[in-house]
């Protein structure tokens, strides 16, 4: 280990972004179980978030040794419509995480598709790394495949680049085409067709909300990628690791320091 490396090491960090590091939950349920008192450092139940800690403190969870952090990966799932994208569900839904295989290690997602959303959701094992790749200042576009029912507007789906609100919530800049034109000549439009969507926002059942702006029912929605990570040819249900290489390519400075390592060891072989 590098000099370097050893001083990011030991530099203090927020229990909470360690806890989710270590892939044993997201930052805000971190900061949950804190306030129940299910964590301690060196012995003393925490009572606030707020605390530091070193690679050399003891961290105790649900009386649990914390285990070190492992090496940070990435996933693309092509989600099924019908999954719930969390942890738990009041209602008793299935969720994404109950159908994942067994041998993978516990993930969070990058953002959320809603239960009868399909498509690319992404799948880390370290919580931190989905906060960096949802942040809003990184600016990644989310592409998604829409089906509406309705008689769509050429002119409305242009408006949408200057952003729209709807209902007191404004919603930003984004790029709605149709994947392919009628023709007047060959009868009507079509009542069912494709919409392209472009969006960088990815606020709570954006789409969905906007295109009924327009007066447009979304019957399918599916995500074909997440900033520059595409669902390709993946089968629905299907997972697929992504590279370490490819992972620091796109995050850069940002990257997490054990995919940087990663790679500059494969770099050297």
């Amino acid at each position: 280990m590098t000099k370097s490396e050893n001083q990011e090491a030991d530099k203090p960090e927020r229990i909470a972004k360690v806890m989710a590091r270590a892939g044993l939950c997201s930052r805000r349920d971190a900061e949950k179980w804190i306030a129940d008192g299910r964590v301690e450092v060196n012995g003393e139940v925490l009572t606030s978030p707020a605390m530091t800690v070193l690679s050399t403190d003891t961290v105790v969870v649900d009386g649990e040794v914390l285990p070190p952090p492992g090496r940070t990966r990435l996933w693309r799932y092509h989600k099924p419509s019908g999954l719930v994208t969390t942890h738990r569900d009041d209602q008793g839904r299935r969720t994404v995480f109950e159908v994942l295989p067994p041998e993978l290690p516990r993930v969070v997602s990058v953002g959320r598709l809603d239960i009868t959303s399909e498509g690319l959701l992404l799948l880390t094992n370290d919580g931190a790394l989905a906060r960096e790749m949802e942040h809003p200042s990184r600016g990644w576009v989310r592409r998604y495949r829409v089906r509406v029912n309705g008689g769509v507007d050429p002119k409305a789906l242009e408006s949408l680049k200057k952003g729209v609100t709807v209902a007191g919530v404004r919603y930003g800049p984004i790029t709605a085409t149709l994947d392919s034109e009628t023709d007047p000549a060959k009868g009507p439009p079509k009542r069912n067709v494709w919409v392209t969507v472009s969006l960088s926002e990815g606020k709570n059942r954006e789409v969905r909300r906007v295109m009924a702006h327009l007066g447009l029912t979304v019957s399918r929605l599916i995500r074909v990628a997440y900033g520059p990570f595409q669902l390709g040819n993946l089968k629905p249900g299907l997972l697929e690791e992504i590279p370490a290489h490819v992972i620091r390519q796109q995050l850069g400075a940002s990257a997490p320091a054990s995919i940087k390592k990663n790679a500059k060891n494969r770099a050297s072989r």
